[in-house]
């Protein structure tokens, strides 16, 4: 993707923090059938590769996993909090009007060989952390232990694992760096006085940003 120096995030602790945060990715690959784009829940297992490795699965049914063991690359799109800029709220409006809309967004981008994985067991395992990591500290907690075993395993037996070691790993924080610090102050303020979750996660995006800049 095009990434000005401005925009960059190759922080790892960050870009790995917001694989945990945001695990839903979209997966873009190439086969028999051209492109495709499949939106796939993610475990990210830090330890697992020189950089990192995405664990997940899809149906069995879904011609992703066919004919891709490793053969050709992957890539993961993960899109964080998303808002519209209006230049109403940059304070370089008021000087010289010489200002246009923008769309701030928070993404990375993952690269790495689509490795398939066909046993049962490493189904299982992947699924026992998928589902950890989405329950959490919920109450009641689901555990896969609660469905029957029979139901279960049948479940298990539609789907097919999928791995994704990471070769490159990519973020963009479009967040105003560009702008002049009294701009990047206008369109927080504007962003947060719209009381949207999405215009709200952006702006302390970008504040963050701001702090760190100064």
């Amino acid at each position: 993707m095009y990434l000005p120096t401005h925009f960059a995030e190759d922080r790892d602790e960050v870009l790995r923090g917001f694989l945990r945060e945001q695990p839903l990715g979209l997966v873009i690959a190439h086969g028999a059938a051209g492109l495709t784009a499949d939106p796939i829940p993610f475990v990210f297992d830090p330890k697992a590769g020189e950089q990192g490795t995405l664990l997940g699965h899809v149906a069995r049914n879904n011609p992703l996993w066919r004919d891709r063991d490793g053969v050709s690359e992957a890539l993961v799109v993960f899109q964080g909090s998303s808002a519209y800029i209006s230049p109403t709220w940059y304070e370089t409006k008021q000087l010289t009007h010489e200002v246009v809309p923008t769309y701030n967004y928070l993404m990375v981008q993952v690269r790495g060989p689509l490795i398939v994985h066909d046993e049962y067991k490493w189904v299982r395992m992947q699924a026992g952390l998928l589902t950890n990591q989405f329950e959490g500290d919920r109450e009641p907690r689901w555990k896969m232990g609660d469905a029957p075993q029979e139901y279960l395993t049948g479940m298990l037996s539609s789907i097919v694992g999928i791995e994704i070691p990471v070769r490159s790993m990519t973020g963009k924080w479009k967040l105003g760096q560009n702008r002049v610090e009294a701009d990047r102050e206008g369109a927080i303020a504007g962003l947060l006085e719209s009381g949207e979750p999405e215009s709200t996660a952006i702006a302390e995006a970008m504040e963050r940003a701001l702090v760190e800049d100064r």
